[in-house]
């Protein structure tokens, strides 16, 4: 399919070989040519993901000729904490950089006994969903595998959370709902959700990852044969002519479209339910008229709907719908079989509610200083 054009990374030739986000095929090439056996993967694996180690002296299961080799030509990378936000709710942002000086975020949202860590696909977005901050932001890049995993990284160290805990974990959940459409980096995002999911590293369950999208119909059915994750879709409004202004891929996959890819999606059933994502805005798609059509749209669908009370950022166009017009517009969901949690903003005090998140980091310009730059770069 045609994806929007995202400029890649720019790295220094001579960086040394990042491990974090390669996978188990590209390590055990990567021991091969050292002359090393398969084995090795299954060790290196155990003590990224699993230990959370960093520095080669530390592992110690490979003898000190290979740990010597590894310091000279590889590294254990981690994005760089540029901030850290800790919100009056306990929510905390990290705002962090890569080795080319893009910046995206990544909240951590805490629960009694659990919490969700809330990951960025992206720098900037190319959907310029109206109501969301992040689409006040062109796109910038896609995230390289390393860079996705790596906020979960930089997320378990903070909580000390490592060798990686089987039970009351910190970061229970993974949420692709930051920065960016993870559909339309799809390669990437896929690799790292393997990472993620990976048995005999950081092993969150499949169950609880969820990728969200705005709607890039195409790879709905691929996602869900090839990774087996929750799906979760930005909704936001009934009407097509309503979809088209405040979330304009709908032009391009109209809500039928969308929801035919929603009935097909693999193993969705009541235990896998489909997320219906709603933004409550003020006069705009919050009648029980529009309830009553979103009940008809999704029948048939094994679904909860999420309705999202409007989280305001500097400049946004809309207001959020009252808790009267939220309340009633529930009970039409609910009544009609339907879960529909209201969701409770949590870190708005930091800009790390839902539609807040957003970096400054602009796009390289196409100048061929510019091109030659990025062209010699390993990535």
């Amino acid at each position: 399919m045609d994806l929007p054009e995202a400029a890649p990374p720019v790295y220094a030739a001579t960086a040394p070989l990042d491990l974090v986000g390669l996978d188990r095929e590209a390590l055990a090439a990567f021991f091969a040519d050292l002359g090393e056996t398969p084995y090795r993967v299954k060790q290196l694996w155990h003590w990224i993901y699993y230990q959370g180690a960093t520095r080669f002296p530390a592992m110690t299961t490979f003898n000190k000729a290979l740990r010597e080799k590894l310091a000279e030509s590889c590294r254990v990378s981690r994005p760089d904490v540029h901030q850290l936000q800790v919100s009056a709710d306990g929510t905390q942002k990290w705002l962090l950089g890569f080795a080319d000086g893009g910046e995206a975020e990544t909240v951590h949202i805490p629960e009694k006994d659990r919490g969700t860590l809330c990951i960025s696909s992206q720098i900037g977005c190319t959907l310029n969903c109206r109501f969301c901050h992040t689409g006040t932001q062109r796109l910038v890049r896609n995230l390289t595998p390393a860079e996705i995993v790596g906020q979960m990284l930089i997320a378990r160290d903070h909580f000390s959370e490592w060798p990686s805990p089987k039970e009351a974990r910190r970061i229970s959940n993974v949420v692709f709902m930051g920065m960016g459409e993870p559909l339309y980096n799809y390669e990437n995002v896929a690799a790292a959700i393997r990472i993620l999911t990976d048995g005999d590293g950081i092993a969150l369950s499949k169950r609880r990852v969820t990728l969200s999208t705005a709607g890039v119909v195409p790879m709905i059915a691929r996602a869900g044969h090839e990774l087996d994750v929750n799906l979760a879709i930005s909704l936001h409004a009934t009407t097509d002519d309503v979809r088209d202004e405040i979330v304009p891929l709908n032009r391009k996959y109209p809500i039928a479209e969308l929801l035919a890819a929603c009935r097909a999606y693999p193993r969705a059933a009541n235990s896998r339910r489909i997320t219906f994502e709603y933004v409550m805005l003020k006069g705009v798609n919050d009648s029980l008229v529009d309830a009553r059509r979103l009940v008809k749209l999704i029948e048939g669908i094994p679904a909860k709907v999420n309705l999202i009370p409007f989280n305001p950022w500097p400049g946004a166009p809309y207001a959020c719908a009252s808790r009267e017009a939220i309340r009633a517009f529930a009970d039409v969901v609910n009544r009609a079989g339907y879960a529909s949690p209201v969701r409770v903003a949590r870190g708005q005090d930091i800009l790390a509610a839902c539609g807040q998140l957003k970096s400054e980091s602009q796009r390289l310009p196409k100048t061929p200083a510019a091109v030659r730059e990025r062209n010699s770069g390993d990535a």
